[in-house]
């Protein structure tokens, strides 16, 4: 009997078990759209805030300068800025300049975070290769990059190449370092049990490798793409004929403070806009396995 009693209580918790995972189930659309509902309020909340932040910080720069509070001959004003801006663009190559700056970073960025990632994977291929490599890298990594730049520019003259030639140096060993980091941190059980179960080099390398390391890699975008407009910018300080740095350097020159202004605000959106895109990639690269 007692037994009995015993077997009808399992039944009885089993048949609970499986009642509450058909309502858990039953109910799980109308979770995943209440998590999407608070996802989406966050996303404009975040956005409403960061804009508010904005203006916030533009108006108190106006009335600032207006009020005396601050000197409107070294720190302008954001409406002599926006100003000054239009006139570089209608009757000045502000635009012009701003083609040369983004396209010299896009380039050396897009090249050097290619040619870095498929450094950092090689590396997985021969233990003794890393060995013997990775000193080097992390030396080249430890040198300023920056200090470079004069060399650069006379090697490749003060035209787009030598700008392109110092984007793709600040990103390319670091993006190597961030693709080394995932290919020694992949799961070695499961390479093991794939190699054991016959699976080709290559197979693992791109079944288990590249997706282990891909994280590291993407992650490390958002910094790639600020290393590559400073050393872009860095170029076009140095020489150059085009460019926002050139700008900027020549505006500090005739002591046209606005202009100045003017650079940093347009460099400021660029990097923003560059931001933003690296996010974007993010995601689209790292679809389906991380869930904001």
């Amino acid at each position: 009997m007692e037994m009995e009693g015993n077997a009808e209580k399992i039944v009885i918790k089993q048949t609970n078990f499986e009642k509450n995972m058909v309502q858990k189930e039953a109910h799980r659309p109308a979770i995943i759209e209440r998590m999407r509902g608070r996802i989406k309020r966050m996303n404009y909340m975040t956005l409403l805030g960061q804009v508010s932040l904005g203006l916030a910080i533009i108006f108190l720069w106006e009335i600032s300068t207006k009020l005396k509070w601050l000197d409107s001959y070294y720190w302008s004003s954001p409406s002599i800025i926006a100003k000054t801006g239009w006139e570089a663009v209608t009757q000045g190559t502000l635009l012009q300049d701003l083609t040369y700056t983004a396209g010299a970073t896009i380039i050396g960025f897009i090249s050097g975070t290619i040619v870095g990632s498929l450094l950092g994977l090689s590396f997985w291929w021969s233990s003794l290769y890393s060995r013997i490599t990775e000193p080097y890298m992390i030396a080249f990594n430890a040198v300023p990059k920056l200090a470079l730049a004069p060399v650069l520019v006379i090697m490749f003259g003060i035209g787009f190449n030598s700008k392109v030639i110092l984007a793709f140096l600040m990103t390319v060993i670091v993006a190597a370092l961030a693709a080394y980091s995932g290919v020694k941190n992949i799961d070695k059980d499961l390479e093991k049990m794939l190699f054991s179960l016959g699976a080709k080099r290559h197979h693992v390398f791109m079944k288990v490798v590249v997706p282990s390391a891909m994280p590291l890699m993407v992650s490390n975008l958002k910094i790639s793409i600020a290393l590559a407009l400073a050393g872009t910018i860095v170029g076009e300080f140095i020489s150059s004929r085009q460019g926002i740095g050139r700008m900027i350097l020549y505006a500090g020159q005739v002591m046209n403070i606005n202009l100045v202004w003017v650079g940093v605000v347009v460099l400021s959106i660029l990097s923003i806009l560059m931001y933003l895109g690296t996010v974007w990639v993010e995601k689209w690269l790292l679809k389906g396995r991380i869930h904001h």
